[in-house]
Order: C-alpha cells, then structure tokens, then sequence
C-alpha cells in the first residue's frame, strides 16, 4: 500500500518560492489502477516524481511523507531508496528515449535487469516490437519514441515492480497499441496484485483502463472517485 501525505510542493526562486502544489492526500491499493488527470503545466509530473525522491532537493522545496507499506521514502537512507526503485516501483516515463543512455544498446538494459528474458520476449511480440535479438543490437534512438515508450514498458512490467507508475503513457502510440496496453496493464494489476498509477490528459483512455480517477488542477488534487461514477458525473 502506498500512502501520499503531501503537504506542499514548492518552487525554489531566489529568497522566495513558488507553490506548485498542495495539500495531496491518496492511498492506492493493490490490484487497482488510478489515474490523475490533469493539463499540461497542471504539476502532474511534478506529482509522480516526487514519489520517490526524483525531484532535486536544490530546486524543489518539499513538506510531507509518502509511506510504502509503512517506510517513509522521504526517511530513506540512499541505499534503501535505490533498492526500493529498483525492485518494487518502476516509471515508464513520457520522453522514453531519453531515459536510455544513447550510447547503451538495449541488449545493455535486457540483461543488466533481473528479468525473465523469455518473458520479456512474449511482451515485445505482444507490443508489435521487434523481437529479442533484433531489438538488442539496437541503440535507443534508432527507435520511434512511441517504440521507446513500448520498450520501457515491457521492461517495467517484466520486473514485476508492486507500484508501476507511467506518465503520459498513450501519448505516442495509435489507438490499437493503446488498446492492447490497457488490457495488459488490468491483467498486471490484477494477476500480480499490483498498484498502478497514471497519469494522463486523455480522460478516454483514463476511463478505459482506470479503477479510480481523481483531477489535479490549480495544484490540487480531487479524491479518487471510481470510473462508474465519474462516467455517471460526465453525462450529468
């Protein structure tokens, strides 16, 4: 279980600082997919960054706790964090691409992990990719950032991380990849009792694959709602 206690989350400027956002309160459950909602420059990934420490403590200016099954991260000695990052919480972030080091094949990646590489191998064939062998000799921008998208994502799933958080996730693939991602995404929460958080503008694509919705908007957060509500509070 993970529990979000954010008090703020403030933008460092000069003697002064900036808020970005504020008073975030959400649990998330294992088996579930939640997702938040929200425009570009609403603090979304502002948001899932800060989960886990990612934002730059000489930048950012932060009060508040997140709990992973009861450890605060922002308590973490370095050594812990990393291993928590590494094992249990994976991203698939927006800008794929550049969250490979472009002078490491992917082969680097494949094998660097402690993952099932046959199971990886039915994911790429699942996404469209090309296959194993093909794919490792492969460097990252020889590869569409949809491609890149996909391949971090099969990597993040071939963990079998308890919190998977992806940004953006259907931001550059069509709508029959995005398709196939929603049915792999419910079938990895539920299957590995898994926690799942996304963040989006597509509110079509929240709906599809969502248990629970919430809005970030004007550096708030809403409650997370189910989606049969939120389809219900859409035709009102």
């Amino acid at each position: 279980m993970l529990e979000v206690n954010i008090n703020y989350i403030n933008l460092k400027d000069g003697m002064s600082s900036k808020p970005l956002l504020r008073n975030i309160r959400f649990g998330l459950e294992e088996g579930n997919i939640y997702t938040v909602l929200g425009k570009n420059g609403s603090g979304k990934t502002t948001l899932i960054n800060s989960l886990t420490k990612l934002l730059d403590n000489n930048v950012y200016d932060i009060n508040g706790s997140v709990n992973y099954y009861g450890s605060n991260i922002y308590e973490m000695n370095i050594n812990d964090l990393l291993n928590l990052r590494k094992k249990n919480i994976r991203y698939v972030f927006q800008d794929s691409v550049n969250s490979f080091d472009p002078l490491k094949k992917f082969e680097y990646y494949f094998k660097n992990l402690n993952i099932d590489l046959n199971e990886l191998e039915v994911l790429l064939e699942y996404f469209l990719l090309p296959n194993l062998e093909k794919l490792s000799a492969m460097y990252p921008y020889e590869v569409s950032g949809g491609m890149a998208q996909r391949v971090s994502a099969c990597i993040a799933i071939s963990n079998k991380p308890k919190l998977l958080i992806l940004d953006e996730p259907n931001s550059a693939i069509d709508i029959t990849i995005s398709n196939l991602l929603c049915k792999k995404l419910r079938e990895f929460a539920t299957g590995h009792k898994a926690m799942i958080l996304i963040i989006t503008q597509d509110l079509d694509f929240a709906e599809n694959v969502s248990d629970y919705i919430a809005y970030l908007k004007e550096g708030s957060l809403s409650n997370f709602s189910p989606v049969s509500e939120n389809k219900i509070n859409k035709r009102i």
